[in-house]
C-alpha cells in the first residue's frame, strides 16, 4: 500500500522527469540565429538584420515547441513556447535603446572634451568650422549655454509642478473621495496628460503675451524667456507628477492611517509623518519620469525661450538656448553648410551624450535621496 509520502514522492519525480537540459533553450536559439542568418544571406545576397531577426524567432519559437513537445509534453511545450515569446519580447525592446546609447555615446563621445563644456557658441564663425575640417584648429564652439539653460528651466518648472502635482494628488487620495471636484481633476488630468508638447509651449507663451500687452506692455519681452518656458514645461510635467503620486499614495495600506487616527494624530499631520515618508521612494521615481519627460523637449522650448548663443543666467529677460534646442539648431541650421556641416554635427552628438548624463544623473540621484528618506526598518 503506497503511503502518503510515497504519493507525494512520486508525483514530484512525474513533475520532474522529462526536463530538458537548462542550456538546451540557449543552444537552440544560437542555432535559430545562425540558420536564420544562412537564409537571410543566400536569400538577398547579403546579411539583413531584421530579417535575420524574424526569421530567427520564428524558427526558435518552432525548435522549441517541437523538442519540447517530443521530450517533455505538449503543455510543457506551450509554456516553454510563451517564455521564449516573451523573453524575445524583451530583448526586442531593448534593441532600440541599447543601440540608441551606443550612437550617442560612440559619437558624441568622440567630439566631446572640456572646451564645448566651457565655451559657448558667441562669436563663433563658419571659417572656423572649414578650419576644423581642413584639420587646421580643433573644433571651436560649445553648449555650456546650453547646459546652463537647461538647468535652469529643468529646476525652475520643478519649482512650479512638484508642488502642484504632489498636493493635488494628495488631495485626490486623502480628501476628495468621490465628491465632483475629485472627478473633475481627475478627467483634467488625464486630459493634460494626452496634450501635445507644442500645445503646451504655445499657451504659456499666449498667456505672458498677454499678461504683457494688458498688465505690462513696457515688458513685452517677458512672452520669450526661461520662465515662460519653464511654465510650458511645468504643463506638461504636472499631470505626470499627480498620476504617478495618486497611484504611490493609494499603495500605502490604509492600516497605518487608521493606527495614526487612533492615537488621536490630525490627518495633515498622518499624511506628513506616515503616508508621504512611506511613499517617498515612489513619489521621487515619478517625479524623475516627469522631468525625464520634459528635460528633452525642443518645441516648447523654441516657442517660448528661442534661441540664443551668449550664456543667460536670468529666466526672466532675454533668449535662452537649452540642450535639445542646441541640437535641433545645430542639426538644422550649421554655422558653416557644406562639407563644414560635420563640425555643427559633431558638437551636436555631444550635446546629446550630455543630455543623456543628465538625465542618467537625475536618476541616480533620485534613488539616493529615496534611500536617505525612506522610514527605517524596525528591528
Amino acid at each position: 500500500m503506497l503511503t502518503t509520502s510515497d504519493t507525494t514522492s512520486s508525483r514530484s519525480r512525474s513533475l520532474t522527469s522529462k526536463q530538458l537540459p537548462k542550456a538546451t533553450p540557449w543552444v537552440i536559439a544560437v542555432a535559430s540565429i545562425v540558420v536564420a542568418a544562412g537564409i537571410s544571406f543566400l536569400g538577398l545576397g547579403r546579411f539583413s538584420i531584421a530579417v535575420t531577426a524574424v526569421l530567427a524567432g520564428a524558427i526558435n519559437a518552432i525548435a522549441v515547441f517541437a523538442i519540447s513537445a517530443a521530450y517533455e509534453g505538449r503543455r510543457k511545450a506551450v509554456d516553454r513556447v510563451a517564455t521564449t515569446v516573451v523573453s524575445s519580447a524583451f530583448v526586442l525592446a531593448c534593441v532600440p535603446l541599447i543601440s540608441l546609447l551606443w550612437l550617442t555615446v560612440s559619437k558624441g563621445g568622440a567630439a566631446l572634451d572640456l572646451n564645448l563644456l566651457s565655451r559657448t557658441m558667441l562669436g563663433m564663425k563658419g571659417v572656423l568650422d572649414q578650419q576644423y575640417v581642413a584639420g587646421e584648429a580643433g573644433l571651436a564652439g560649445g553648449f555650456y549655454h546650453a547646459i546652463v539653460g537647461t538647468v535652469l528651466i529643468t529646476v525652475a518648472a520643478c519649482v512650479i509642478s512638484i508642488p502642484i502635482g504632489v498636493l493635488a494628488a494628495i488631495y485626490l487620495v486623502e480628501y476628495a473621495g468621490k465628491n465632483k471636484l475629485g472627478k473633475a481633476i481627475t478627467f483634467l488630468v488625464d486630459v493634460m496628460t494626452g496634450i501635445p508638447s507644442i500645445v503646451a509651449g504655445l499657451f504659456a507663451f499666449a498667456l505672458f503675451s498677454t499678461i504683457a500687452n494688458v498688465l505690462m506692455p513696457e515688458a513685452a519681452g517677458i512672452a520669450k524667456t526661461g520662465f515662460t518656458a519653464a511654465v510650458a514645461l511645468s504643463v506638461l510635467m504636472i499631470p505626470i507628477v499627480v498620476r504617478n503620486t495618486e497611484e504611490i499614495l493609494r499603495l500605502v495600506p490604509m492600516d497605518l492611517r487608521e493606527a495614526s487616527y487612533a492615537l488621536g494624530v490630525p490627518k495633515w499631520k498622518t499624511i506628513v509623518k506616515i503616508v508621504l515618508p512611506t511613499s517617498v521612494s515612489g513619489i521621487l521615481s515619478g517625479v524623475t519620469i516627469a522631468i525625464a519627460r520634459v528635460i528633452g523637449e525642443t518645441a516648447p522650448i523654441m516657442v517660448t525661450a528661442g534661441f540664443a548663443k551668449n550664456l543667460n543666467w536670468n529666466l526672466f529677460s532675454g533668449w535662452m538656448s537649452t540642450l535639445p534646442t542646441y541640437i535641433y539648431d545645430s542639426q538644422l541650421r550649421p554655422v558653416s553648410p557644406g562639407d563644414a556641416a560635420i563640425a555643427s554635427s559633431e558638437r551636436a552628438w555631444a550635446a546629446a551624450l550630455v543630455l543623456v548624463a543628465l538625465v542618467m544623473i537625475l536618476n541616480l540621484l533620485a534613488r539616493v535621496i529615496a534611500k536617505v528618506l525612506a522610514p527605517k526598518a524596525g528591528r
